[in-house]
């Protein structure tokens, strides 16, 4: 090593010792500013700041002397009175969610100039924080970029593309002067009919983590200092094991051993915490019949002991509450109160009403719970608020944000949409149209936004696209504008529930070359996503049907936010295209893989269901598999995790595994050619999965180990690596403790495979 090397690696070295110094010093500074501030508070100051008010709270209504729940005016404007009983008087920490829809910039300044106004009259004028759902873009935001949903971000396999959303995401949200986004969303998507699976990157732990990481990376920052203009905090969601429902319905209860929890759900949330999210939501529900939100084994033992997660743990929408009118857990509410702050909640998503406030002072008084206590969430509160800046500058101008809504963050947009377009099936090599050809659109999500974007757009329920984003291009109109509309006709054929012109469609059919089909799902987000069957509605399978019968072929693009299922008419479609939500500008990305603008490379982050009855994940075990032929081939879905076609081939060779033994103390090295045999440009994810032959826990068939995404020109060949440590394919045993054993293990990549001894 020359003289060079040494000044070089003693400069890096210097530099990042100073900044850890001034990180600490960062951190001590607002440690002492935080504990300067908690003195001057009193119990009822403190206990406002634990206390988060739904802004509906604060909106004026159309009769000022009607109920607090009459409608509301418009346009939103924030009533006085209110602020003056929870601000003012209570001193509320926190106001989350919208009215009825989401507000322009300006709607947004207007709303934090009226709350800050009334911080000011405060005593002590702690600043509100302001929350709300940015789960795929700050979609609430009236003229912000919306991105595909997480489930259609799994489907690009490409956290390249989370990280820069979530950037986009966050600059967008500090222009509305939000600086608080509930997500990313966490949750491991095992169960299909969970109306919440659109929230997830996907059912496989190491496709969430990845992506999780990144998009806290993207939020928060490299260096998490979210006192940045253009940064904000996320709030990691749902803590824990909520998206595993045994009914398969929103907050409703899991059972699953902890073995299982640690093992798959576990793991997105320390990559999160490792990563430096600030606050954590958790799950509304319970698992194995105690409700997360009194849990201080999950709470206190698990996240605070040993993750050692030191931010805000947040409740979500009035679920303290619920462990005593809904769990029956506690006897009243104010047990509930207390039960929630003994395990470990900081601030609580109240949402209406000051009686938490009220209780949670009387519960302190009564000595049920300690002033200590209360401190220890006020302390992660005013941190929080300092760390964001909020104390200097409680609201921006939206004017000092240039890039809001702009051209680039669109063309970002367009490419998370097109990358996440998976193309299922395409027979005889249907696809790509030609340009040339005469087109019928038909089906109930071919002219509608709403049915791109999904829920949490514009509203909670993402109903309004249509009103709000007019000038988007739905797909018709994206294929007219590719196409020109004198090759296109359109007869909509059916609603989601209902037919409507059916018999039109087959005499249209009659003067076209293909039929474009457009099913799905209306939009929804939580509860009122519940549905009882996975299969499309009767009416969309009646359509589909009705189109195979005009003789032409047909290409069916589903625009859905969990995998619908197909299998009634799917042999009756010449090709299929689906996006999980790919938001605003999926309706052109739809079209650019239509007519081969764009060669598909999405990659399902989700098992494809055939059957209702047969929701299998692909990690199931060997048991999971038998079939009525006394074998043991009865994994047979739709269509697998981890697939999607493409316009050109791909050939896989020369799988390499660098040792055939290898011990606990060294990498696994693994490489793969991958070569593009076809005569256009592509992208292909590189997939690697390992199997555990052999455990004192029964293995599953194979885990997804490692991906890499990539793209090669016509007759370019690659080779791509894997290093593992033996850490990456250890397993929670009986004990709910990490372990790793001597034995084979299998690699599968593509359709290659190989094999390695695994030896102390």
């Amino acid at each position: 090593m020359n003289k060079l090397s040494f000044i070089v690696i003693g400069f890096i070295s210097c530099s990042f010792l100073f900044a850890q110094t001034e990180d600490q010093k960062k951190d001590k500074e607002i440690n002492k500013k935080v504990e300067i501030l908690l003195k001057e508070m009193t119990l009822k100051e403190k206990v406002g700041q634990m206390s988060m008010i739904d802004v509906s709270t604060f909106i004026k209504r159309v009769d000022p002397h009607g109920p607090s729940w009459g409608p509301m005016a418009e346009p939103h404007t924030l009533d006085k009175d209110s602020l003056q009983k929870y601000v003012i008087n209570y001193k509320i920490s926190s106001i989350f969610n919208i009215g009825y829809h989401g507000y322009t910039v300006q709607q947004w300044y207007v709303f934090m100039k009226d709350i800050q106004d009334a911080v000011n009259q405060t005593r002590l004028k702690i600043p509100v924080l302001y929350g709300v759902d940015a789960i795929h873009g700050a979609a609430l935001t009236v003229g912000a970029t919306v991105f595909p949903q997480e489930l259609g971000m799994g489907s690009t396999w490409n956290p390249d593309l989370v990280e820069k959303e979530s950037e986009i995401a966050a600059y967008e949200m500090r222009t509305s002067n939000v600086p608080l986004n509930f997500g990313p969303g966490l949750d491991i998507g095992k169960h299909p009919l969970w109306s919440r699976l659109d929230e997830t990157y996907g059912e496989d732990e190491l496709l969430v983590s990845v992506m999780g990481e990144k998009a806290v990376k993207g939020f928060e920052g490299d260096k998490n200092d979210i006192s940045d203009s253009t940064k904000i905090t996320t709030n990691i969601k749902h803590f824990i094991a909520y998206s595993f429902p045994l009914s398969g319905k929103d907050r409703t209860q899991s059972w699953i051993p902890e073995y299982y929890v640690r093992e798959y759900f576990l793991p997105p949330f320390i990559e999160a915490l490792k990563a430096g999210a600030h606050t954590i939501i958790l799950n509304s529900s319970e698992i194995n019949g105690v409700p997360v939100h009194c849990s201080k084994y999950w709470l206190t033992d698990v996240l605070r002991g040993e993750l050692g997660f030191k931010g805000c743990i947040l409740s979500d929408w009035r679920d303290i509450e619920k462990l005593y009118y809904l769990h029956h857990v506690a006897p009243t509410y104010k047990e509930a109160i207390h039960m929630a702050i003994d395990a470990g909640i900081d601030l609580n998503m109240v949402p209406y009403d000051n009686q938490f406030m009220d209780l949670l002072i009387e519960l302190v008084n009564e000595g049920k719970i300690s002033e200590s206590r209360i401190n220890e969430s006020v302390k992660r509160i005013l941190k929080l608020k300092f760390e964001l800046g909020l104390f200097n500058k409680p609201f921006r101008n939206p004017d000092n944000y240039p890039d809001f809504g702009s051209g680039k963050f669109r063309k970002t947009s367009l490419q998370c949409a097109l990358e996440s377009i998976i193309l299922l099936k395409n027979t005889n090599d249907v696809l790509p149209l030609p340009k040339t050809s005469k087109i019928l659109v038909t089906g109930p999500t071919a002219n509608s936004i709403q049915a791109l974007d999904g829920g949490w757009t514009y509203s909670w329920q993402g109903n309004l696209g249509d009103q709000f984003a007019p000038n988007e291009n739905t797909i018709l109109k994206a294929i007219e504008n590719k196409i020109g509309i004198d090759k296109v006709s359109y007869i909509r054929g059916s609603d989601f529930n209902d037919t409507t012109d059916m018999s039109k469609v087959i005499d249209a059919a009659k003067n076209v070359d293909y039929i474009v089909l457009c099913l799905g799902e209306p939009p929804y987000a939580e509860t009122p996503g519940f549905i009882e069957d996975l299969y499309l509605p009767d009416a969309q399978a009646e359509l589909a049907r009705a189109a195979a019968k005009a003789g032409k072929p047909v290409i069916l693009i589903l625009t859905e936010g969990r995998p619908r299922l197909i299998s009634k008419f799917e042999d009756k479609m010449k090709g299929i295209i689906l996006g999980f939500l790919p938001g605003n500008e999926g309706g052109n990305a739809f079209a650019e893989v239509l007519f081969g603008d764009y060669n598909p490379n999405g990659k399902l982050p989700v098992t494809y269901p055939r059957f209702p009855n047969d929701l299998m994940n692909y990690d199931h075990k060997f048991s999971d598999m038998p079939d009525h032929h006394w074998s043991y081939d009865g994994y047979n879905p739709q269509y697998p995790f981890g697939f999607g076609l493409s316009y050109t081939t791909f050939t896989y060779s020369n799988l390499k595994i660098e040792k055939d033994t290898i011990h606990f103390d060294s990498n696994i090295a693994i490489h793969v050619y991958v070569k593009n045999d076809g005569k256009i440009e592509g992208k292909e994810v590189v997939q690697l999965y390992i199997r555990d032959v052999f455990a004192n826990l029964t293995p599953p068939v194979r885990r997804l180990r490692g991906f890499e995404k990539i793209t090669l020109k016509p007759g370019e060949q690659k080779t791509v690596g894997f290093s593992l440590k033996v850490d990456d394919i250890k397993y929670v045993g009986q004990d709910n403790k990490w372990t790793t054993e001597e034995g084979d293990f299998e690699v599968y990549i593509n359709k290659l495979s190989g094999k390695f001894y695994l030896k102390k």
